[in-house]
This record gives structure tokens, C-alpha cells and sequence, in this order.
């Protein structure tokens, strides 16, 4: 007889009764799907995902004291299980995938567009489950011949070398050594091409790792430079500093980051 297959364990979470009532009723009819608990707040939310260990989480994002990106943020996105964001605020579903969130439900939703976010959420667990699984099986075959498992070699990072950018009706490839600095503009970026600029949907630290850390250096929590743009360091009269570029912009030096620029400075790599 073929084995059961294991159920999807979920857990929602939204501070409105009747919304998570909502969630509850369709979770429940769905065979595939085991409802693991409830919460109506951010801090019940992450004991219950530390406690419980959901697969799937139906989150929402505007909730007292801990909102739901306060949830990612208190659990770790690493131990995250798969999200799906619940909001009445569209204007926060791009910050939702701007988290990596699987999907997001805008409230009020019909059970069409909630079947289409669940259809998603499965695949997207199954697909984790069995990486997961492949990587057993190769332990467990490797101990069976009475060898140690083989270590993947660590994977080099890749770099961006070119960005997608819309701009004027138009979609067009810029290098990522064209980019002179880089600002944060809400829940965008807005990257400075010598005299033109171009804003990204993007969030500054998600761009910064996907940066070479060797051709940009971030020296303020709303600005990152291209290294081989840095001309000089200017000392303020309160002790502060900023980072003049080659073109005359200048940028404002964060005391938490000066000593890394400056022992790049004084090593030579810059």
C-alpha cells in the first residue's frame, strides 16, 4: 500500500477574528492541508512558528504591536517556512515580495484567488520538502557504502553584472560598472548613471548582497558606492566624514562604517 502523503501544516495569523475564521473554513476543506494553530498577533505568531514548525503560514501584514514583517524579523527569514502575505493595504504587497513572501491575498478575496495562492504555497513546499529529502538520501547512500557523504564544493557567489531597467516605455540592460552610487528611495533605489538616474524595485540591503562586495561598498544605510568612483575622504568640522566622487557628489560617511573605508584605503585596495 502506498504511503499517505504527509500533510501541509499551516498556520494563520491575523489579528481580525473573522478574517482568520475566513482562513480557517478554506484551509479545513482542503484534504492536503493540516491547520497546525492560529494567532491573532505578531508575538503569538512567532512562538507558535518556533513551537510548531508550520510548513505554510498565512500572515497578515498590518497587526498591533508586531506586524508581519516584525514576524520575519523576530523568527529569521532563514526559518521562515513558505509565506503567504493577507492584507487590505495593496500598496504593501510590493514589500511583501520585496521579502521573498510566496504570494499575497488582498483583502476582501474570493476563494478563486485563495486557491490560486494555495496551489502555489503546495508547490512551493513540495519543492523544499524534497530537496530536503534529496539531500538525505545522499547521506544515507554514501553511509550504506560505508563512505562519508561527498561535499558539494562551495558555490561561488554570482555577482549582478547587469541590471534590467524600465524607464520611458522602454526596457533596457545597464552594466553594473556604470552605476556611480546608489540611494535608497522608499521601497525603491535609485541608481546614478553620471548625469541620469533610474529608479529600481528593490530594497537597498537585497541589492547591496547581490553586489560585488569588491566594486561596491556601502557607507550609509541609504548609500552605496562603486568603489572605483571614490576620489577622496572629507573631513567635517564635527569629526564626521563624507565620500567625495570623482564627479564632485558627496556622500555622507556613517561613523559605523568609516574604519572599514578607511583600512581599504590605507591597504591599498582602493
Amino acid at each position: 500500500m502506498a504511503e499517505a502523503r504527509k500533510k501541509i501544516r499551516a498556520l494563520v495569523v491575523d489579528d481580525e477574528p473573522l478574517a482568520r475564521k475566513n482562513l480557517r473554513v478554506l484551509l479545513e476543506a482542503d484534504p492536503e492541508v493540516e491547520l497546525v494553530g492560529e494567532a491573532g498577533g505578531g508575538a503569538e505568531a512567532v512562538r507558535l512558528i518556533r513551537e510548531r514548525a508550520p510548513d505554510l503560514v498565512f500572515l497578515d501584514i498590518q497587526m498591533p504591536e508586531l506586524n508581519g514583517f516584525d514576524v520575519i524579523e523576530r523568527v529569521g527569514a532563514e526559518r521562515m517556512p513558505v509565506i503567504v502575505f493577507v492584507t487590505a493595504f495593496d500598496r504593501f504587497a510590493l514589500r511583501a515580495f520585496e521579502v521573498h513572501a510566496l504570494d499575497y491575498l488582498l483583502k476582501p478575496f474570493d476563494d478563486a484567488r485563495f486557491e490560486k495562492a494555495l496551489r502555489q504555497a503546495k508547490l512551493q513546499v513540495e519543492q523544499r520538502s524534497v530537496k530536503e529529502l534529496g539531500e538525505r538520501l545522499v547521506r544515507l547512500l554514501a553511509e550504506r557504502e560505508g563512505g562519508a557523504a561527498p561535499q558539494p564544493a562551495p558555490a561561488q557567489p554570482q555577482y549582478l553584472t547587469r541590471l534590467l531597467i524600465k524607464s520611458a516605455g522602454r526596457v533596457f540592460f545597464l552594466k553594473a560598472d556604470e552605476i556611480d552610487w546608489i540611494g535608497a528611495e522608499d521601497y525603491y533605489v535609485k541608481l546614478h548613471v553620471g548625469r541620469r538616474s533610474h529608479l529600481l524595485r528593490e530594497t537597498m540591503n537585497e541589492l547591496e548582497a547581490r553586489l560585488d562586495p569588491q566594486k561596491f561598498l556601502r557607507i550609509h544605510r541609504s548609500s552605496i558606492v562603486n568603489v572605483e568612483r571614490i576620489k577622496e575622504l572629507h573631513q567635517l568640522f564635527n569629526g564626521d566624514y563624507s565620500v567625495v566622487l570623482q564627479d564632485g557628489t558627496e556622500l555622507k560617511l556613517s561613523r559605523s562604517r568609516r574604519e572599514h573605508l578607511q583600512s581599504l584605503l590605507r591597504s591599498g585596495r582602493l
